[in-house]
């Protein structure tokens, strides 16, 4: 009973609409309740937990203050399965996997901590599935990350791998070895999050002039970390190092290809510590092996470990195995991160790393879920239209929807916009701490008064003068977009769009859909919208399959088209829908 309502407690708390998460609410006994050692005993609070991997004896001390706690680092699976029956919560790292098997078995329980970033060994989504919370530990490899990067970097540009091996080798050949300054250089961050900002600190610390690129982040923040924002080209050709620092998704995959790399200035030098697909490997081999590129440093590869990888035959390569986040810092600061989110779950505490969302509270249930997968495909659609460079957000609630809790509906929003950003790191809980760091500005403003539709969402982005809008709605619980800036339109969100401006003249839809037709996309559906007869206008056509960006070039060149876009949603947000 009272891990039932400790549990409550943490539903309660997020689900009151503060998406600030200011304050969080507590039985005004809680505390008491702890405290009264000589009335109940402290052992009814001490839940078991299990912890089945490794784990630095900082995080297990830390566990073993608040919880009954089992170290068994060297259980399989079948083990785990058979044990996991008798605990409230398990803390594993990369070792345990924690399938659908080992949650079914865990009729206790409550919450899952993975003492890193990554989530891949845990079925999350059995996990949400039984209301059990998952938790992670983003934050405590950033610096570790940050430092592997930079040493990299100077590896890099005074050949210190090389010249190790030569010096072992018994030689002395020191003019064989002549490295470059960094001094003065030019260093081009690509992904300013907390790992890219960090990296971009201790360079400009070095001497050098810092140019990023990230279309996710704001002017403001940028100049906080000292930065010089530039576009993606002009990265690439004024750079003297390349740094990269974003998640893979598919508007990063291969982002350094043929044609990027045929910008670079001749002579410069790349170092990889994020994820192995942001590169296209057997380009960078070639322009490796040419002397377009003069050096590469790579801590990540497409695959891992990589299997008949050219790149390693490469004397201008520096290859490590994924250190970034090994130090015994970062195993350190992981293990009470995820420790401290273990124990304040299962006491119903406010946690920040939460990557999943326990149900909603009854009452609101059943109101609110039709509009979270709405704002999330606001959030998203309006992030692949105009961008994340954006200094605020601003939600105006209308209708019906203003008398419900608004804080899961915004929530809901900033996932789907951040989603491109930040991958899978954003969720429930971080989602407007995320938002803050990239100096976002979030608003809420509701009314009950509403013209047209008995609810509607209306989401602004400003960056300085420029804005933009959508407006969404909900017409019998299925999600519809009516208005896109001044475009009056009734889209039917699905997973794969292409949204056009054009002219309104006769003979633009024919012109599309033969081209189309051509490359082999099937057209599901269309709506068109316009600001006035004559004017211009919108046209959203939903595609079966996900169009080539050659395909969406080929569009853009038409002479009759101002603008195209390919908008991509989430599959899971129209399953959440149904």
């Amino acid at each position: 009973m009272v891990l039932l309502f400790l549990y409550d407690i943490f539903i309660v708390y997020l689900y009151t609409g503060d998406f600030r998460f200011e304050k969080s609410i507590v039985h005004p006994n809680l505390a008491e309740m702890f405290k009264a050692e000589d009335e109940i005993s402290m052992e009814v609070f001490k839940l078991k937990v299990l912890v089945s991997d490794s784990l630095s004896q900082e995080g297990l001390d830390l566990l073993k203050q608040h919880l009954e706690v089992e170290y068994k680092p060297n259980l399989t699976p079948e083990e785990l399965v058979s044990e996991i029956g008798d605990y409230s919560g398990l803390v594993v790292r990369s070792r345990s996997k924690v399938t659908a098997e080992v949650i079914e078995a865990g009729k206790n329980l409550k919450v899952v901590g993975r003492a890193g970033v990554g989530v891949d060994n845990i079925d999350v989504e059995k996990a949400t599935e039984k209301g059990i919370i998952v938790v992670n530990a983003p934050h405590g490899n950033t610096i570790s990350a940050a430092e592997h990067a930079i040493a990299l970097l100077t590896s890099l540009a005074r050949n210190v791998a090389l010249a190790n091996e030569s010096v072992k080798r018994g030689e002395w050949n020191r003019s064989d070895y002549i490295g470059v300054e960094l001094n003065n250089k030019t260093l081009g961050v690509i992904g300013l999050g907390r790992i890219g900002s960090e990296v971009a600190h201790r360079a400009r610390a070095m001497g050098m002039k810092i140019l990023g690129y990230d279309p996710y982040i704001s002017d403001e923040q940028a100049d906080k970390v000292g930065v010089d924002m530039v576009p993606f080209e002009e990265l690439l050709q004024q750079s003297d190092f390349i740094t990269l620092h974003l998640p893979l998704g598919s508007s990063t995959h291969h982002m350094i290809g043929e044609k990027e790399i045929a910008m670079l200035k001749p002579g410069v030098r790349i170092v990889n510590c994020a994820r192995g697909g942001l590169i296209d490997e057997d380009a960078l081999c070639a322009a490796l092996k040419e002397g377009k590129i003069a050096g590469a440093a790579l801590d990540v590869f497409e695959q891992e470990p990589p299997e008949s990888c050219s790149l390693l035959d490469l004397k201008n390569v520096i290859a490590t195995p994924h250190l970034g986040a090994l130090t015994l810092e970062a195993q350190t600061n992981v293990a009470l991160q995820v420790s401290e989110q273990v124990i304040k779950a299962l006491r119903g505490e406010p946690i920040v790393s939460a990557v999943n969302v326990p149900a909603l509270m009854p009452e609101n249930k059943a109101a609110l879920e039709p509009f979270l997968p709405l704002a999330r495909v606001m959030g998203s659609f309006y992030l692949q239209m105009f961008g994340g460079n954006v200094d605020e957000l601003e939600l105006t609630y209308s209708g019906e929807v203003a008398s419900l809790p608004l804080g899961p509906i915004t929530i809901s929003c900033l996932i789907g916009f951040l989603r491109h950003v930040v991958g899978d790191a954003v969720n429930w809980v971080n989602a407007p701490y995320l938002a803050k760091t990239r100096g976002i500005t979030i608003k809420e403003s509701s009314t009950t008064e509403i013209k047209n539709y008995s609810n509607l969402i209306t989401l602004r982005g400003r960056s300085g003068k420029e804005e933009h809008l959508i407006s969404g709605t909900l017409l019998n619980n299925e999600m519809r977009l009516v208005r896109v800036d001044d475009y009056m339109i009734e889209i039917v969100p699905d997973k794969y769009m292409l949204v056009t401006t054009h002219n309104d003249r006769p003979g633009v839809v024919g012109k599309i859909g033969t081209l189309l037709g051509d490359e082999k996309v099937n057209i599901a559906s269309m709506q068109l919208g316009r600001e006035k007869a004559g004017g211009e206008a919108m046209m959203v056509l939903q595609v079966d399959e996900e169009m080539s960006p050659d395909v969406v070039k080929k569009v853009k060149g038409l002479d009759i088209i101002s603008s195209a876009r390919f908008v991509v949603i989430e599959a899971s947000v129209f399953s959440a829908n149904q």
